[in-house]
């Protein structure tokens, strides 16, 4: 017995600490609508999660099923090795949603203090204020704020005590530069202290600036999943910019290799003019661009930014069958 719960024990020290969230196989349908398809994903604690997909990859239905807003279909989920519902009820998930209204009728600070009351490991309401920036519209009443400020509150009413994983859902939409600065500033600091972070967003730059990791949903599956520079290289095509000089052959341009899409400048008349090439083999392309007599100037071959890579993801995945029904189509 003794030498049975030993290596229990030894095999789950090696499998390493156990995930924040886990989805197994998680299915979700409104109707005839697959919002969520056979989901596997897993959240690890310290993470900054970017979660991005196109309208309708099953983003927001992702973190209804997370929440406890909604009950999967089919398949486990787990917080914290327990259910979203006792998970929350434990203090351990903070989160921003874009649906729902704030309680109206009464001052900010009122609406921050009934928080951290109900909350089991709630901050100082004065805290909890001066870290999401609404110190200064403490005495203002709720449904006198502007829509930057509400996105603020809502933040404070997401951390207003010490949860471990904290969940938003496009928490930037209405902020100002300076707000949206001083948010992810924030937010970096609760990930230094170990919670994890997922959030949702349409804003790809901050996806590329904030998120140690990445993931693309589409079609209710996950269609990439690692840091923003393995997306980038998994999009596999890189931009090469030049300037040519005299006329244009286009049709030459268009037979390079590994072209998968050409576009010339319409300034000058024939001559002067600045073409932009994507590639999925960069060396190749280039080689054989000299190999046609032309001399490029200003040559300059980079990597696609994050929301190319995201467009090249998806379209390429919209342009393949997911199942069987839709292969016979």
């Amino acid at each position: 017995m003794t030498t049975t719960a030993t290596t229990e024990a030894t095999a789950a020290q090696a499998a390493g600490p156990a995930p924040v969230v886990s989805f197994r196989g998680v299915s979700k349908s409104y109707g005839a609508v697959r919002a969520v398809a056979d989901l596997d994903l897993e959240l690890h604690r310290g993470e900054t999660v970017a979660l991005l997909g196109p309208n309708g990859a099953g983003k927001s239905s992702t973190l209804d099923l997370l929440l406890g807003l909604r009950s999967p279909d089919s398949g486990s989920l787990s917080l914290f090795g327990t259910t979203p519902q006792r998970a929350i009820e434990q203090g351990k998930v903070g989160a921003m949603l874009q649906s729902g209204g704030l309680m109206e009728g009464v001052k900010v600070k009122e609406l921050i203090g009934l928080a951290r009351d109900l909350h089991p490991r709630g901050y100082p309401v004065d805290q909890i204020m001066a870290t999401a920036g609404i110190t200064d519209i403490a005495d203002r009443l709720v449904d006198k704020l502007s829509g930057g400020q509400e996105q603020r509150v809502r933040f404070a009413l997401a951390t207003a005590g010490a949860n471990d994983l904290i969940v938003l859902d496009e928490p930037t939409t209405g902020m100002d530069v300076s707000a949206r600065r001083t948010f992810w500033g924030t937010m970096r600091s609760q990930a230094q202290q170990g919670r994890t972070v997922l959030f949702a967003t349409h804003y790809l730059e901050e996806a590329d600036e904030i998120a140690d990791r990445v993931i693309v949903l589409h079609r209710g599956r996950v269609l990439a999943d690692g840091t923003a520079a393995e997306i980038k290289a998994r999009a596999g095509a890189r931009r090469i910019t030049f300037d040519l000089e005299g006329p244009i052959d286009r049709e030459a341009l268009s037979g390079l290799p590994f072209l998968t899409s050409l576009s010339v400048s319409d300034a000058g008349s024939g001559s002067g003019r600045t073409v932009r090439i994507r590639s999925q083999d960069a060396d190749a392309t280039v080689h054989a661009l000299y190999g046609l007599g032309a001399y490029p100037r200003n040559l300059e071959v980079s990597g696609l930014g994050l929301e190319q890579a995201f467009i090249a993801l998806t379209t390429a995945s919209d342009a393949t069958p997911t199942t069987a029904e839709e292969a016979a189509r």
